[in-house]
């Protein structure tokens, strides 16, 4: 193999072995706290170079990590995979006899403890990532601090070990180091939360390579993630993410150049979800996210296993020479797999006032992806509703082409407060609301899109707005008290531009006219014809009845961007066709207007609105 062309400087651990490192500062009268616990080198013989790499695994599911488009209350609704990654990656291990390290998040220790316990159990050990994946930068020091006891808690709870590393989330930069000390006064062995990219630490050198930190009587061991430099910034070619993006010839030469040019370890992660190439695909990201997340997962597996093969591996506990330290097991609790604060309300039962019956409809077209999450979704909301609320389900596929129907009737079929409706045509979403609404067996009907964009327990709030007088609620991320989360800002002028527009047509001047997420009285719907039976009969439904008397109230709430799948919306059609819809309601409204006057009441519309056969196509 050629020689590789860029001068690599390795950054990967201490220029000696640990335990030598800690008998230099023994012998120079600077006993650490922890030199009790290293009694001698890590057991070498057989080893190449008579030493082992460290390979740690942060243990997490596939979206726990994107904080900045997923809220973390709702991740009980995603799909768990991450007993899938974990298996394959403790198969992995035990196939080439390591035994590493498993930096955990307490939220899965909380609410799959028997997961921890199994990778404790086959020898591994795990240490902490944090409860929530809220890093030392993204909390107060004091918020910070509880969230780092409650994580260890939780991790040595479910693995009956104790805890001695940590890793925060989102990595530690050089502001961030106020912390070592925190975790050194709690107990902590080591910290490996440092991954040299780019000039970080260029000041402190020292910090690019394992090394012991000493505040006053405890001492603080750091593992920084391997890392090469190119031309003065830092690579951090120890990262699975690298593993998967690098040509293998090309990361294969740089480890073996490390692995003969040091006598130190090679400091190695990856994540449990990256041995998952079937796992639902977060598409709220950018596509540069989504090239780091998900290029070549398939072939990580593979990858790995030539490393695992050409190089002798072990965690870094064994790597100190520290025992396992047993705890007692304790007494067993209820698991909240609805953690952290899933489900934000539960309705508290009024006495003498019989529940009320509501019907949730919900269009579904290619939605195959999104399923999951949206059974899980609807089964905390009907727990948050009850017992004053009782739930129908209305969902209804508009002729999916893929397996959405086959999907819906396995998880929805078997259950006795859903009703599955498919169209022999793809008719859009207003008419699969329409139909939703009729097929309905309560007077209340709410609806909502598939993709869960906007937080269905905001229905606590919204059913009580319609009161006798009303006949719609529309939820309104445009409201002054209302928001958006992640939504490009182009969409949010033409959306914005657009309801200015109807609200020069229509009676009552609302912020949002587009929203799928409503509550309606059904009788208001029933004999309701629609021109448009896309998108664009969404605001259609809200457009006829606000010309024929209704009243609509709003509600303020968040519409967050699609996180599973993708938009049908075609945007340039869809725009065209709003100002279209413009102006047939101004003829509408004008037409009304006229006969008013006459005295002949409005009972008939225009030939330029006339009303489209139900069972026609969208357009």
């Amino acid at each position: 193999m050629g020689s590789f062309p860029v001068r690599l400087g390795f950054a990967n651990s201490v220029s000696t072995p640990i335990a030598t490192r800690v008998a230099r500062r023994m012998g120079e009268g600077l006993r650490p706290q922890t030199a009790a616990l290293v009694d001698g080198p890590p057991a070498a013989e057989g080893l190449p170079n008579g030493r082992a790499h460290l390979l740690t695994i942060v243990l997490e599911d596939y979206f726990n990590n994107f904080g900045h488009v997923i809220e973390r209350s709702h991740w009980n609704r995603f799909e768990t995979r991450v007993e899938r990654g974990t298996r394959r990656a403790l198969d992995l291990l035990d196939a080439h006899g390591i035994r590493a390290t498993f930096f955990a998040v307490g939220w899965i220790a909380e609410t799959m403890p028997e997961l921890i316990r199994d990778v404790a159990a086959r020898g591994h050990e795990v240490a902490s990532k944090g409860y929530d994946q809220r890093g030392v930068h993204d909390q107060s020091p004091e918020v910070w601090q509880d969230d780092v006891t409650r994580a260890r808690e939780t991790i040595e709870r479910a693995s009956g070990r104790r805890v001695l590393g940590y890793r925060s989330p989102g990595w530690a930069a050089e502001e961030d180091l106020w912390a070592l000390e925190v975790l050194a006064n709690d107990g902590y062995l080591y910290d490996s939360s440092i991954k040299p990219l780019g000039l970080a630490f260029r000041r402190q050198p020292g910090r690019l390579v394992a090394h012991l930190n000493q505040f006053g009587s405890r001492t603080l061991w750091e593992f920084p993630v391997a890392s090469a430099s190119v031309g003065g910034y830092r690579i951090p070619i120890g990262t699975g993410n690298y593993v998967r993006q690098l040509p293998e010839w090309l990361m294969q030469h740089v480890v073996a150049h490390g692995d003969h040019s040091s006598a130190d370890p090679f400091v190695m992660y990856f994540h449990t979800w990256e041995l998952d190439p079937d796992q639902p695909q977060i598409t709220a990201i950018s596509p540069l996210s989504r090239m780091r997340f998900y290029r070549n997962i398939d072939q990580m597996q593979r990858r790995l296993g030539e490393y695992f093969r050409r190089y002798e591996f072990t965690n870094i506990q064994e790597y100190l020479g520290v025992e396992e330290e047993l705890l007692p097991r304790p007494l067993p609790e209820a698991v909240r797999r609805d953690s952290p604060a899933s489900v934000r309300l539960r309705l508290a039962p009024e006495r003498g006032i019989e529940p009320v019956h509501v019907s949730l409809v919900v269009p579904c077209y290619n939605e195959e992806s999104s399923l999951p999450y949206l059974a899980r979704t609807l089964s905390s909301l009907e727990t948050a509703l009850a017992p004053n609320y009782v739930m129908e389900f209305v969902l209804v596929d508009d002729r999916s082409t893929d397996n959405s129907w086959i999907m819906l009737q396995q998880l929805f079929g078997d259950r006795p407060n859903c009703r599955l409706v498919r169209h022999d045509a793809n008719y859009g979403p207003a008419v699969a609301i329409l139909n939703g609404i009729r097929a309905a067996r309560s007077e209340i009907v709410a609806s909502i899109d598939c993709d869960c964009s906007y937080d269905p327990l905001e229905l606590a709030q919204m059913l009580p707005l319609l009161d006798e007088k009303v006949m719609m609620v529309t939820a309104s991320p445009y409201h002054p008290q209302g928001g958006v989360r992640n939504v490009p800002e182009w969409r949010l002028f033409l959306s914005r531009n657009l309801s200015g527009l109807y609200r020069t047509v229509l009676h009552q001047k609302l912020s949002t006219y587009t929203s799928c997420f409503r509550v309606y009285r059904r009788s208001a719907m029933l004999d309701m014809a629609l021109k448009h039976s896309g998108f664009l009969g969404i605001a259609e439904m809200l457009g006829r009845l606000d010309l024929a008397g209704g009243t609509i109230v709003e509600y303020p709430t968040v519409l967050n961007v699609r996180v599973l799948g993708y938009s049908k919306m075609r945007v340039v059609r869809t725009i065209v066709g709003h100002l279209r819809l413009i102006v047939q309601l101004t003829l509408l409204r004008a037409l009304r207007s006229r006969k008013a006057r006459r005295g002949a009441g409005a009972t008939e519309e225009s030939a330029a609105v006339a009303q489209l056969p139900e069972s026609r196509p969208s357009d």
